[in-house]
């Protein structure tokens, strides 16, 4: 036993590199792999609106030749002012931002008040709300849509930015509600206790302690509810009419019975999608680690 050779049991070098440089080609292929996947993935997401981009820098002329092209011939930003001459489009775009900020604030505010009582003061009855609240956000918004009209014809409050507002707060409350219940969980009940010590009241603590702390999941609530208020097309093209029109109604204008200005009406289409980019860049941060700040509870 002790005259056996000890060579055999031992890799040489060359094999040592050999093997070394094949792990390395597996997690290199298998990297190349993953990166190339995931650029496809996000060019079939990307693509519409890659199009949509290169159409309204073409001339107007071209953007509604047949057969369609991808590239322009010469980019131009003909369709971006002819928009404003056609359509008072920046009125348009100004009532849209007005009611989708106001009524993210209030549907942000008025659904953390409720999260934050649902999250400290649970009980039979809190939970049997939070599922009415649930099952009031999985009604389609078409079914409630003519009874909503009746309710602002009945306020007097049709084409105006108010009736905007109260229907889009009430829409985005129940969602705001369930978005910050979990991250109000996962918020420990001790710092509560440690500012109600302090002096400060049930309110006080939750606006200068909780909700500070809670930055993350206010940023991931507010980016959903105001896309979900600058979004929307059936409610704002029920309850206006000339006044308030928003810039979803607005860009639905270039197309009509009798004609289609594509020109145009990607360009507004491209412009509108410019607020969600921005606010989703400044909150970003916040997002990332607001998607999971909830999903464990202490």
């Amino acid at each position: 036993m002790l005259d056996r050779p000890l060579s055999n049991s031992r890799p040489t070098k060359t094999q040592v590199i050999n093997k070394i440089v094949e792990k390395l080609s597996l997690k290199n292929t298998w990297q190349l792999f993953v990166i190339l996947l995931t650029c496809m993935i996000a060019l079939v997401f990307l693509g519409p609106y890659i199009y949509l981009l290169l159409t309204s820098l073409k001339p107007s002329a071209e953007a509604v030749s047949s057969p369609p092209t991808l590239w322009p011939s010469k980019f131009s930003l003909e369709n971006y002012f002819a928009m404003f001459k056609q359509l008072p489009i920046g009125k348009y775009f100004l009532n849209s931002l007005i009611t989708a900020i106001i009524s993210m604030v209030l549907s942000v505010f008025i659904g953390s008040l409720a999260a934050y009582g649902f999250s400290r003061f649970s009980s039979r009855v809190s939970n049997i709300f939070l599922l009415i609240t649930l099952a009031i956000r999985m009604v389609p918004m078409i079914s409630i849509a003519i009874p909503m009209y009746m309710i602002i014809n009945d306020m007097g409050l049709v084409d105006t930015k108010l009736a905007l507002i109260l229907v889009y707060t009430s829409i985005n409350v129940p969602f705001a509600i369930w978005m910050m219940i979990g991250f109000f969980d996962g918020i420990s009940k001790e710092l509560d206790e440690a500012a109600r010590i302090d002096g400060c009241s049930r309110l006080g603590a939750f606006l200068r302690i909780i909700l500070p702390v809670s930055l993350p999941g206010l940023a991931t609530t507010a980016i959903f509810t105001f896309m979900l208020a600058w979004n929307d097309f059936l409610f704002a093209l029920l309850l206006t009419s000339t006044n308030t029109k928003t810039a979803t109604v607005g860009i639905s204008q270039f197309l009509t019975a009798y004609n289609l200005d594509l020109g145009p009406m990607t360009a507004a289409a491209i412009t509108f999608s410019l607020p969600v980019m921005l606010f989703s860049l400044l909150v970003q941060r916040y997002i990332v680690s607001g998607m999971t700040l909830g999903a464990v509870k202490e």
